[in-house]
């Protein structure tokens, strides 16, 4: 089991943070990949948790005694939370996206519940896509939103609406996602790895763990800490082709044969041909020097490591 996700280590100091920030029970809106992992970690550590989801939970989902309680929320079928599931809530995480023209399903039923109620933290997981093309220039967060994606911008739409929310939302900027059983190392493994090649285009990325703890230090800084916008990614943007290479040698084989990017890009569909428009490095300095975050899996090479090491039960990876 991952740090992030498991038992805090000796010397953690998270959930003391948390606790002078007075965090007593987390909402998260959207129980998904990154959710359920926060939700995890949170549970671990003490902390309440209830999680939503458009499917009804499971029957026993919610027992008296459970750090975590799980709810239908479904705004587009009328499904909504009632006002006793915010009881206890003192931090929010929406991981929810938005429809095409930008409009976030959560914002409307709930700002009036929230607006009432003491949050200490409110935060909104958006893309580093909002950024644009800035053909492979580091972006920061002082830098001016131009997305070039019709989904980025959607994204940028429901950033804008929250900010206007008046719940002093935090808006957290997440480049690719990769992690147990969303990784290269999946990829190769089931041979639907390719290793493309075109010159100069890089991709930013971040382990899921390192959301995870991202979030725990946000939400355990004092609210005066907290900028407005902050850029989670890992310290090295680099070619997709080298995550793939990397993932073949970790696993004993051959990475598959290199192609260029014209060459393959009549087979790829709208959605990955759409990934290869925008070119562009993510800076995390604000994290990891101006907040203080440490990241656990500083570049792809460790946390491919740490995947593996995860699917092998712990094994560790020569």
């Amino acid at each position: 089991m991952s740090r992030a996700e498991g038992k805090p280590e000796p010397g953690d100091d998270t959930l003391w943070r948390l606790k002078r920030q007075g965090c007593e029970g987390v909402l998260i809106l959207g129980a998904g990949y990154c959710g359920a992992r926060l939700a995890r970690a949170l549970q671990h550590r003490g902390i309440r948790v209830v999680t939503t989801s458009r499917s009804e939970p499971p029957a026993g989902a919610a027992s008296a005694a459970s750090l975590q309680l799980q709810r239908r929320f479904d705004p587009g079928q009328g499904v909504l939370l009632a006002d006793s599931d915010l009881d206890g809530i003192s931090h929010v995480l929406v991981s929810i996206p938005p429809d095409a023209e930008g409009r976030d399903p959560s914002l409307a039923p709930l700002q009036g519940l929230l607006a009432g109620r003491p949050l200490q933290w409110l935060g909104y997981l958006s893309t580093t896509g909002v950024y644009g093309d800035t053909g492979g220039e580091w972006v920061t967060e002082a830098d001016t939103p131009r997305p070039s994606q019709a989904r980025s911008q959607a994204r940028l739409r429901a950033e804008q609406a929250w900010r206007c929310s008046g719940l002093a939302a935090r808006l957290i900027r997440l480049p690719g996602i990769y992690g147990p059983g969303r990784s290269s190392l999946e990829q190769v493994s089931a041979g639907r790895a390719r290793r493309v090649i075109k010159a100069g285009q890089v991709f930013s990325r971040v382990h899921v763990d390192d959301i995870v703890g991202a979030l725990l230090h946000l939400m355990g800084l004092p609210p005066g800490d907290h900028p407005e916008v902050v850029n989670v990614a890992d310290d090295l943007p680099c070619a997709a082709s080298e995550v793939v290479e990397e993932a073949a040698r970790l696993l004993g084989c051959n990475p598959p044969p290199a192609r260029s990017f014209e060459e393959v890009r009549d087979s790829m569909s709208p959605m990955a041909l759409s990934f290869w428009q925008d070119n562009r490095r993510v800076s995390n300095r604000l994290l990891r020097d101006g907040l203080g975050y440490r990241l656990k899996h500083p570049t792809y090479r460790e946390g491919l490591r740490a995947v593996l090491m995860e699917q092998r039960g712990g094994e560790p990876v020569p």
